[in-house]
């Protein structure tokens, strides 16, 4: 691995930042971003959360107090926030030589200077993404992927860093005192899991997971969670990913949503499979792969008192590796035709593709080749889609549109719901931003 200081840049409250960027009233007020159909809060501004406003919480279980309180509530605008997301990592790789785009608001930077430069390099990106774009990020810099999470943490929760933390300026005893105010839990890679375990054995903090014998890790955890309390040492363990808006999925590809209404039929259902099994089909081909097993389930809610709870899987394994969007569409129906309970009240479906090989390293015998889209119909759907947006044309309710501002989803009763959705000033010629000169 390169000795090479690493630089995490991290957008601030992301979601809740996008949606103040065109609209400016919002600055310095509590904005909240909801899920899916308005469901729970997955974003909050500073002024939310010092309200005690917490991510997961069911904007219904809080609604009355939130509006007494000012708090104004948005959809989920993902247009909008992918959109800023691709400005905002563009700008930043003009900044430093090497990015591994981590996730929609994140990335990884190397940097080849020392900590001094660094840090002038670190300045000089924060405000050409607030002042350029709009959105407020935090930099964390270190010589492992897992301090710079630290750092950039420490950054978020600390104004008197002004945005920047570099690991290397800090004293042993400032250190300490940090990793000592992180619960193991908190640490980049450890889950709820391992947190258990580790908790049992007395190791309850970073600095404590950082100290304890990497030897004695591996054996009772695993290679990785060695490698984590070697980066907590400073010694970078962890090599570069695809990025995260680039990278090919090995294991499975998975769409699924939670419905506006629940469904009842069977063919309302079967709509939404077709329709998440295209979608699946899309990013399939994104990584020009084929996939082996189509899978499909459905679930009622585990909130409903009056009714029990129903959650149906099945799955169908494909005669030959595929790419068809008409027979992964229809392997995913079939997946559930018999197994489907009419008495149900379904709130969410979804679709997995597992299985998943490299179409150009598929090989076999003559006459046993896999199911490949010969006729090029996904190519043509993806190309229509790229041209004029989703919704435009697809196989069933895939290419049936919902009215006016939604007609990028399907015009079915059972469509996701985003009764609170914000402009999309950047992708919509309709919604674009207006600026009256007086």
């Amino acid at each position: 691995m390169s000795g090479k200081l690493i630089v995490l840049a991290d957008a601030n409250s992301f979601f809740a930042s996008c949606e103040t960027v065109f609209d400016p009233s919002l600055m310095g007020r509590p904005v909240v971003v909801l899920s899916n159909n308005d469901g729970c809060v997955v974003s909050r501004s500073a002024q939310a959360k010092t309200l005690g406003i917490v991510n997961g919480t069911p904007w219904f279980k809080i609604r009355e107090q939130a509006t007494h309180d000012g708090v104004i509530a948005r959809s989920s605008n993902y247009e909008l926030y992918a959109s800023l997301s691709a400005r905002m990592m563009s700008l930043m790789r003009g900044h430093f030589p090497h990015q591994e785009i981590y996730s929609i608001d994140e990335c990884f930077l190397r940097s080849p200077w020392d900590a001094h430069t660094t840090a002038d390099a670190c300045i000089r990106m924060r405000e050409a993404v607030l002042t350029g774009i709009g959105i407020p990020i935090s930099i964390g810099v270190a010589p492992s992927k897992t301090l710079a999470k630290v750092a950039n943490h420490w950054a978020k929760d600390h104004p008197d860093e002004h945005g920047v933390t570099v690991w290397d300026d800090a004293t042993a005893d400032y250190i300490a005192t940090v990793l000592a105010a992180i619960p193991v839990e908190r640490v980049w890679g450890v889950g709820r899991h391992l947190t258990r375990a580790l908790q049992a054995m007395g190791i309850i903090n970073a600095l404590q997971l950082r100290d304890a014998d990497p030897v004695m890790i591996r054996r009772r955890f695993s290679v990785v969670l060695e490698c984590t309390v070697l980066e907590l040492r400073g010694i970078a363990c962890m090599a570069d990913q695809s990025d995260a808006d680039k990278g090919a999925r090995t294991d499975q590809i998975l769409c699924s949503r939670m419905f506006s209404t629940p469904i009842t039929k069977f063919d309302d259902i079967s709509q939404a499979l077709g329709l998440y099994a295209q979608n699946a089909c899309r990013r399939l081909r994104r990584q020009h792969g084929l996939c082996s097993q189509v899978h499909a389930f459905c679930a009622s809610s585990p909130f409903n008192v009056d009714k029990e709870y129903l959650s149906i899987h099945g799955c169908t394994t494909l005669q030959d590796p595929s790419d068809d969007p008409i027979t992964i569409s229809r392997a995913a129906c079939e997946a559930l035709r018999h197994r489907f309970d009419p008495h149900g009240r379904y709130i969410r479906a979804g679709v997995m593709l597992t299985g998943l090989v490299d179409a150009d390293v598929f090989h076999t015998l003559d006459g046993l080749e896999a199911d490949c889209d010969d006729h090029h119909l996904g190519a043509v759907l993806d190309e229509v889609t790229r041209r004029f947006g989703p919704m435009r044309a697809g196989i069933g309710y895939a290419g049936i549109r919902g009215h006016a501002r939604h007609d990028d989803d399907t015009g079915a009763d059972w469509s996701m719901r985003r009764d609170m959705l914000s402009s999309r000033c950047t992708t919509r010629w309709d919604e674009m931003a207006v600026v009256h000169a007086r």
